[in-house]
């Protein structure tokens, strides 16, 4: 009888790792758990207490500071599977999650898959002829000892590389192991587990090959489980279901993709948006659902395996171009917050951001000194910013995993605005409606090049007038175009009066929109 030990790395969201792992286990299924020792502690313990009368949770011995491409992911993972052979000596299976995974079939479904074969479930190509790998270092990544981190220390990581090569420091793989690649969404017999941690114990040499080498994680259980395993109980596939962008960035999926995710042959599917609370309850309430059938398509495969086929996250190829993902997505909600004073809307949204705690940013399409996270260079210039504008959005969704993000917008950027509303997304505009003195009009004038600190007081005199009428010509050309979802709040009105269209802008509480707007220097030059 199929009994399945998930193996389970995650990082964040206490929450949801243990409603994961009473849903998990509410069926018989049993969990090891690895939390990431750079995580909060306290997060480790409410994590742990709430799970410590679960006898069919158990968690690695040690928690490891874990970082991406490095071999401290394989330790991890090697931590929580000792814990599963040991605590779960009845487990047939054992299956890699992370904190993004969700089922997508029911338990039931997926044990009665694992039993019609006898077969592990891991991708495994081999690492040199297959195409895996479509761009950036290939057999540098096990030739060269990796000491630094790419993402974190990426000067320090193609130095030591450098250095390496110049001294003829390149080094062998073990003469007996082909090396494999593939992903590390796994699922293997309990067998095969036992002869992996047992080889891992014998071979010390083969641990500290692949401690050096870079993104173990893809080549690591994958070679091992060749050299183990027949290639007859090998099936080169993962049964979680993930997807990729043609820029090498793991899709997120929402609510709406509730039936696209239940036809595709597989049993999980990652990354689920955690924002998308409805889609984790129905897919939460799935797993224990009982005859339940499921209608598989073939399309979700074949997609799969294309993007799949295109590369992991951070290595480009072509086309390397962002705009495949013309949609923000239907349930996303962008809020674009307008003002002719930059500066009273960088202190407006900064405000939202502390109260709130929802991610906003400044003038992203008018300023190039905007902050952004690093997204492979789409956000480097103003004017690839605004060709790849929804692209770039998206990314940011997915970036901070919301549904909902704020940005400002200057009151000209009318396009940019319209362009945004005629997105599936919902799509809400808020102006700042502020008073301006001839002194800041001025003081404007300058800034933007029309007036110099020697223009004339008759030419100010002159031009004045018309950039008072500009500024009231961009805000009239808004209220013309009758968007929905827009809202004013103005200088000239009460905290009282602006509390209302603020809260409803944001979708917050009236008390929160007040502490908002409340806030002293607000208008102030």
């Amino acid at each position: 009888m199929t009994k399945i030990a998930y193996i389970l790395l995650c990082h964040k969201d206490p929450e949801g790792i243990i409603a994961q792992a009473e849903r998990l286990t509410a069926v018989g299924d049993c969990l090891s758990i690895h939390f990431d020792a750079r995580s909060k502690r306290e997060d480790y313990e409410k994590i742990r207490a709430s799970l410590a009368q679960n006898p069919l949770v158990t968690f690695a011995p040690r928690r490891i500071k874990c970082g991406w491409g490095e071999w401290s992911l394989v330790e991890a993972t090697l931590q929580a599977l000792r814990a599963a052979v040991d605590a779960f000596p009845r487990a047939t299976h054992f299956y890699m999650l992370s904190g993004d995974c969700m089922p997508i079939k029911s338990a039931e479904y997926a044990h009665a898959f694992l039993e019609r074969a006898e077969v592990d479930y891991i991708e495994s190509f081999d690492f040199f002829s297959s195409d895996w790998i479509k761009t950036g270092i290939r057999e540098e990544r096990l030739i060269y000892r990796h000491w630094f981190n790419e993402r974190s220390r990426k000067s320090w990581f193609y130095r030591s590389m450098q250095w390496q090569k110049r001294l003829g420091l390149a080094r062998k793989v073990p003469a007996d192991l082909a090396i494999q690649i593939g992903s590390q969404w796994w699922c293997l017999r309990r067998l095969t587990v036992e002869r992996l941690l047992d080889f891992v114990a014998k071979r010390p040499d083969v641990v500290r090959f692949f401690r050096t080498t870079w993104i173990p994680d893809e080549t690591f259980f994958q070679t091992l489980v060749r050299h183990l395993v027949p290639e007859a109980e090998i099936r080169a596939r993962t049964l979680t279901f993930l997807m990729f962008t043609d820029y090498g960035m793991p899709l997120t999926f929402y609510n709406d993709h509730y039936d696209l995710l239940l036809s595709q042959d597989y049993l999980f599917a990652r990354k689920i948006s955690p924002d998308a609370k409805a889609l984790k309850t129905r897919l939460g309430e799935l797993y224990s659902a009982t005859g339940r059938r499921f209608q598989i398509s073939n399309e979700g495969r074949s997609l799969f395996k294309f993007l799949t086929g295109r590369g992991r996250i951070g290595r480009r190829f072509a086309p390397r171009f962002w705009e495949t993902e013309s949609s923000l997505g239907r349930d996303r909600t962008l809020m674009m917050v307008t003002c002719k004073k930059w500066h009273v809307a960088k202190r407006l949204v900064e405000r939202v951001r502390n109260v709130t705690n929802l991610p906003a940013i400044d003038y992203l399409f008018n300023e190039e000194a905007t902050a952004l996270p690093d997204l492979g260079g789409i956000q480097t210039t103003l004017e690839k910013r605004t060709r790849h504008r929804r692209a770039l959005v998206r990314m940011l969704f997915d970036y901070w995993q919301t549904d909902r993000l704020i940005l400002c917008i200057d009151p000209a950027s009318v396009d940019l605005m319209q362009d945004f509303y005629n997105d599936k997304a919902k799509v809400r505009l808020l102006e700042i409606e502020c008073d301006f003195s001839d002194e800041y009009l001025t003081g404007h004038a300058k800034r933007v090049g029309l007036a110099g600190e020697s223009t004339p007081r008759e030419t100010l005199d002159r031009l004045l007038p018309t950039i008072r009428y500009d500024v009231r010509f961009e805000s009239d050309r808004m209220r013309e175009m009758n968007l929905p979802g827009f809202k004013v709040i103005r200088q000239s009105a009460s905290v009282d009066e602006n509390t209302v269209p603020l809260a409803e802008f944001l979708d917050i509480q009236v008390e929160k929109a007040r502490e908002i707007v409340a806030m002293e220097h607000l208008f102030v030059d």
